[in-house]
């Protein structure tokens, strides 16, 4: 239960529509931010009250004591669940400009968080995924929240919490449909449009990023 609660407040951080400020001057396009997944600082529940703002991407993706920062959080869980994608499978899949997400996934490479690899099926355009560095800063940065969730709703019914998690899921779900693009969750797999949308950038990728 406390897996897919902390999944869905960090997708409540990322929604469009919670980030006014982010599209003031944007002609109202809010997928268009300078950072994957950056949004309210109000939704960093499952942070247990210790919200981080981590590092500037260009620190490596890792804020103090070692966190990630939101971004390198946002990429590496996106990872987590799809699987290998390349930077035109990743812009697509968060709607930002390839260029933006070339400098966030710089970050993380020079931070040995993030390599890249042949792609398995003989594509053109590398795949990034996770180091086992990227996956172990991923998976205690998931304890920490969820610790820090557990923490918050130690007073609450398990009743509470399941109508509390349908509700974010539901709102997710929601935002998801408004925007065209879906979040993969491990319990369902990679979803086929999800898997689809990601191959389908990268070709433009491979003339962009060589």
């Amino acid at each position: 239960m406390l897996e897919r609660l902390e999944r869905e407040l960090m997708l409540v951080a990322r929604c469009t529509l919670l980030t006014p400020r982010d599209r003031k001057g944007q002609g109202g396009q809010g997928g268009q931010s300078g950072q994957v997944g950056q949004g309210t600082d109000g939704a960093q529940a499952g942070q247990g009250g210790q919200g981080t703002h981590g590092a500037q991407a260009g620190q490596g993706g890792q804020g103090a004591g070692d966190r990630l920062d939101r971004s390198a959080y946002f990429l590496l869980s996106y990872l987590d669940t799809a699987g290998p994608m390349s930077i035109g499978g990743l812009a697509d899949a968060f709607g930002l400009d390839v260029s933006t997400v070339n400098r966030q996934t710089g970050a993380l490479l020079r931070a040995g968080l993030l390599e890249r690899i042949p792609d398995p099926q003989g594509g053109l355009a590398r795949k990034l995924r996770a180091t086992p560095l990227g996956a172990d800063a991923l998976a205690a940065d998931r304890e920490r929240r969820r610790a820090g969730l557990a923490r918050v709703l130690a007073d609450w019914t398990p009743e509470e919490v399941a109508r509390f998690e349908e509700a974010l899921t539901r709102f997710n779900r929601e935002v998801e449909a408004d925007e065209g693009r879906s979040w993969p969750r491990p319990e369902e797999g990679v979803r086929e449009d999800v898997r689809e949308g990601c191959d389908a950038g990268e070709e433009s990728a491979v003339r962009k990023t060589r």
